[in-house]
């Protein structure tokens, strides 16, 4: 099995343009099966998913959720913790050595 016949609960929910909650009430429901990766990752074949989707059992939900500006600092802050700190850490070393 390759690692493409797997996708996430979002991607699911991209897919069949619903709201990620409903893809878990689905999975609760049995009407799609869900696997857990590693017992950490909980994941849906694609396959699976495509027939779903094919089908027309399920109805698309024209719902947009706003990415917030709050949202996108927290998401930049998350994702680049490390170089942010790193960058400080050598700002503070070349001012040693260059100021003290």
């Amino acid at each position: 099995m390759t690692a493409g016949q797997f996708i996430s609960v979002r991607e699911t929910a991209q897919l069949l343009g619903i709201s990620e909650k409903k893809v878990m009430d689905m999975i609760e429901e049995r009407r799609l099966q869900a696997y857990r990766i590693a017992d950490k990752f909980l994941r849906l074949k694609k396959t699976e998913v495509m027939s779903l989707r094919n089908s027309g059992h399920v109805t698309r939900e024209d719902l947009q959720i706003a990415y917030t500006t709050a949202e996108r600092v927290r998401d930049f802050f998350y994702f680049n913790d490390f170089y942010l700190l790193s960058f400080f850490i050598i700002l503070e070393l070349l001012y040693v050595i260059f100021f003290a």
